[in-house]
Parts: structure tokens; sequence; C-alpha cells
């Protein structure tokens, strides 16, 4: 029995977007659109953790996010100076630049916008492949 012919054929549609920006591409999964849509919130005081807790993400995902979105210039970070010892570890604070507001806007809505035309809920849609020749 040949197994490429007897299984049902299916091919996953999961939207993602990416974004261009100064000659380097940035893609915009549901992670890092989560994070943008934490930083775009009205908390003012936002570490890494935080970040993570609100966007109910695992910090192995957030921090790599955190630091790509640094590095196209859409965030910018500041190390805690109050005196750790008090708490814990020294924090790390994330907010978006000027230009990152501006940036994080745009991909979120072009994102929600092509969720509409495809008219798909948060989960990947699952449809058959045709059959070869049909």
């Amino acid at each position: 029995m040949d197994v490429e012919t007897s299984l049902p054929h299916w091919t996953i549609y999961l939207y993602i977007c990416s974004f261009e920006f100064m000659g380097r591409r940035l893609r915009a999964t549901e992670a890092t659109l989560d994070v943008l849509e934490i930083l775009l919130g009205p908390d003012e005081q936002l570490y890494g953790l935080k970040i993570a807790k609100a966007a109910n993400r695992a910090t192995g995902s957030v921090f790599p996010i955190l630091a790509r979105l640094e590095e196209f210039g859409w965030v910018v970070s500041e190390w805690e100076t109050d005196d750790p010892t008090t708490r814990g570890p020294r924090r790390r604070f994330y907010r978006l630049s000027p230009d990152g507001v501006g940036m994080a806007r745009v991909m979120l809505a072009e994102h929600r916008q092509g969720r509409r035309q495809v008219g798909r809920s948060s989960t990947p849609r699952i449809v058959p492949r045709p059959e070869a020749g049909s």
C-alpha cells in the first residue's frame, strides 16, 4: 500500500504577515502581535516577565521578540535604577519608540484587516489539497 495515496492530503493555511522596515523584514507572528498590543497599552512600567504574563506567552519567546523589536528601533529599553536588593534582580523596562508606536499600529491594523479578508478565526484553516489531475 502506498502511504502517499492512502492518506488524505491536507494543507494548513496560517495567516502570517511580515513587515518590511529599512530593507529588513520582520515577521508578524501571533506572539509578536501579542507583544506589540501589550506595548501599545496604557501600562508604562513594562518589564519582560510582565509583558510575557500579560501576553500569555513564554519568556523564551517574548525576550527574543523584544530584542528583535529593539534591533529594528521600534522598542527602547532601560535598566531599572531602583535598588534591586529590596526586591530581587534588576528589571529591564521596555517601551515603544515614537516610530515604533506608529509602526506597531500599522502592523496590527494590517494583520487585523488580513484576518477579516480571509474570514478566519484565530485558528488555522485546514482544507483538503486537490488531488493530482483534478
